[in-house]
């Protein structure tokens, strides 16, 4: 009795061991399946700093990569490209944008409207979507402000030097032409006064 159930026991193993295989197999060659790994979520810049949005996707299929900007100012779709086919840039970032085969974008000369959130979208071709945040913070760089107000006093205070020049030599020039004046009068009144003494 025991060794009927031993053989349909061995067979059982046999025919789960190659039913699993069949499964695992039949798993890896199904389509689906994306992950993205957002390596730097936070991002500090500057104004006019180049910075990238770094992300690495892995897919069995074709890819869709879509970027789009978040803000207080509404949301803008950046770029949208397949791997290895077309990349559709929007106008608003046509000279600001590089792209990336691991799905990483960079930006050119960042402004103070480039803070926000950048959402990246990947859609596998057979409809399975990943998705990522990224957070950029653009400061202002305080040493260029307090530089423009150095140079506008020194401008001023070179203008007011000038100025100032100018003012002494106009009064130092009316004082001269004033006692030259005076000097003529006082000359031209003897004349006078000697001409009639003559007479």
């Amino acid at each position: 009795l025991m060794r009927p159930l031993q053989g349909c026991r061995g067979r059982g193993v046999v025919v789960g061991t190659v039913t699993l295989c069949l499964a695992a197999g039949w798993a890896l060659q199904t389509p689906g399946g994306v992950s993205l790994v957002v390596p730097q979520p936070n991002i500090n810049a500057t104004v006019a700093q180049n910075i990238l949005l770094s992300v690495e996707y892995s897919c069995r299929g074709v890819a869709t990569i879509e970027w789009k900007h978040v803000s207080s100012w509404g949301t803008t779709s950046i770029v949208e490209w397949k791997s290895g086919n077309y990349v559709n840039i929007s106008t608003v970032y046509k000279d600001r944008v590089t792209t990336f085969e691991n799905g990483s974008i960079q930006l050119l000369n960042v402004g103070m409207q480039d803070a926000g959130y950048y959402f990246v979208t990947v859609t596998e071709e057979y409809g399975t979507n990943a998705y990522g945040t990224i957070i950029v913070n653009v400061y202002e760089i305080i040493y260029e402000d307090l530089h423009f107000v150095a140079v506008l006093f020194a401008f001023l205070a070179a203008v007011s030097a000038i100025l100032i020049c100018f003012m002494w030599l106009c009064n130092k020039s009316l004082h001269l032409f004033q006692k030259k004046t005076h000097k003529l009068t006082a000359s031209t009144t003897e004349e006078i006064e000697l001409e009639t003494i003559e007479c």
